[in-house]
């Protein structure tokens, strides 16, 4: 299976099965000599984690990492600092239940990869779907964690839930403060009762619903990205659109400005302090694939978990019809923990272009 690296100058390749003894990833291209402990990785992976809250997945894994490489600390050092040298990161699996799967050895669940990679490969694992479970995702957000050293202080990234099913915040009420204060990454805090309703009976129902996250990053200055096929916001879109269950991507108002005239669309620009200032953002930060110095934003569109105990028509390897429900331990909407993977994948995407900028014109 090949195209497991993600990245240019900042890379980084993930290894492992949702089933196996671990998971992990390789970061090629850090910069030497930044600040890295294990807890600075372990903060991201911990609000990513299963098991956090009802809402989620109950399977229980701590998801703790361990950085095998790339990292040195002696006496001339204040802590464990990047050697430029690959880091390399591991975290064990310990709570798998394969035989959780063994009914659907043979059998393909609708929305799953489990047909598509049968075609490819003439193999799958069963067994909560191997590479192509979220599982995965854990590796990215660690790698994110590193790609914010490389962004420093100066740069934020946060993202949050916007929309479960049907229900969607009001904007008015967005306050990022709340997005802690709550499972669900809210930034609407009058929200989170409606959403924990409405989830407890999605579950009960043995059903699944879909998501928005929408994601944030301030401080990036103008002129990341370049021209035609490094544009930023196409390799934002990329990245969204490869995490798992992603089926859209829009940067600013998205499909939304189709709607627009050309007066409505634009974000007009003045003086302020002796630099430019847009007075408004349907651009979501970036102009010609080229950041602008606004706040880039972008959302992604989460499809309803595949794994669900309402039974649905599906086939077997060997073309019989079947009805088919998946036992296990899944999450009523995988959405709400694409949150901090999102946060994770535009962390890496701007480290990369970050390097690549200072390559280019120093």
């Amino acid at each position: 299976m090949s195209h497991n690296t993600f990245g240019h100058l900042f890379r980084f390749t993930t290894w492992g099965e949702s089933h196996g003894p671990a998971i992990g990833c390789v970061v090629d291209g850090c910069p030497p000599g930044l600040s890295l402990r294990p807890e600075d990785i372990q903060i991201y992976l911990d609000q990513r984690k299963p098991g956090s809250s009802k809402f989620v997945t109950q399977r229980k894994e701590d998801d703790k990492v361990r950085i095998l490489s790339g990292v040195f600390e002696d006496e001339t050092t204040d802590g464990p600092r990047t050697t430029g040298t690959p880091i390399s990161l591991m975290i064990d699996n310990t709570d798998q239940r394969s035989r959780d799967y063994a009914d659907i050895k043979d059998r393909y669940r609708p929305g799953h990869a489990d047909l598509t990679y049968d075609a490819k490969y003439g193999f799958r694992d069963y067994r909560g779907g191997g590479r192509s479970s979220a599982r995965e995702t854990a590796c990215r957000v660690a790698a994110g964690a590193i790609a914010r050293k490389i962004l420093g202080p100066d740069i934020t990234i946060r993202a949050a839930l916007i929309q479960i099913g049907p229900k969607m915040i009001d904007g008015d009420n967005w306050d990022w403060d709340e997005v802690s204060n709550n499972p669900f990454f809210s930034p609407d805090k009058h929200m989170v009762a409606h959403w924990a309703d409405y989830l407890g009976e999605v579950r009960k129902s043995g059903n699944s619903v879909g998501a928005i996250v929408e994601v944030h990053a301030s401080g990036v200055p103008a002129g990341w990205g370049a021209p035609v096929y490094a544009k930023l916001d196409t390799e934002i879109a990329s990245a969204l659109m490869s995490i798992n269950a992603a089926k859209g991507v829009e940067i600013g108002a998205g499909f939304a400005s189709a709607s627009f005239s050309g007066s409505e669309n634009a974000d007009e620009i003045t003086m302020q302090d002796g630099k430019h200032k847009f007075l408004s953002n349907h651009a979501g930060g970036i102009l010609g694939g080229i950041s602008n110095g606004d706040t880039i934003v972008a959302r992604m569109a989460i499809k309803p978990t595949s794994s669900i105990l309402t039974p649905v028509r599906s086939v077997t390897r060997d073309g019989e019809e079947i009805e088919i429900s998946t036992k296990g331990r899944h999450d009523p909407c995988v959405g709400i923990r694409a949150v901090p993977i999102a946060e994770a994948m535009l962390a890496c995407v701007l480290a990369d272009q970050k390097l690549r900028h200072r390559g280019q014109v120093g």
